[in-house]
């Protein structure tokens, strides 16, 4: 498991992204469609339309990160924000989102749906 600085800015697209994007195509997702500036150091957080793959982008001053996660089964829930277009997140939510905790309603989902 990843730890993740808690001076971190944190932003989840919540729409969904083409998973075959990588460097530049999630470059331009952070800067288009989120309206944010990827080499400000936040954390830019991207799902499938069936959101059981995630990738994130972070630029670290020399040069940008790309990670990604695929689920065996299940998918990822987060709640519904008041910006339709990203959803503002704090480090301990996205550890818990990366864990299999449904951050909709606030609970672990069982083994059988992760």
């Amino acid at each position: 498991m990843f730890g993740f600085p808690g001076t971190w800015r944190i932003y989840l697209g919540v729409e969904p992204v083409d998973m075959r994007k990588h460097f530049d195509g999630l470059w331009a997702e952070a800067e288009l469609h989120l309206g944010e500036n990827p080499r400000t150091g936040a954390l830019f957080v991207f799902a499938n339309k069936e959101r059981n793959r995630l990738k994130m982008l972070y630029w670290d001053g020399t040069g940008v990160w790309v990670m990604a996660k695929r689920l065996e089964k299940g998918r990822f829930t987060w709640p519904v924000g008041s910006d339709q277009k990203k959803l503002s997140l704090t480090t301990e939510a996205l550890t818990m989102l990366i864990g299999g905790i449904d951050l909709k309603d606030g609970c672990q989902k069982a083994w059988y749906e992760r």
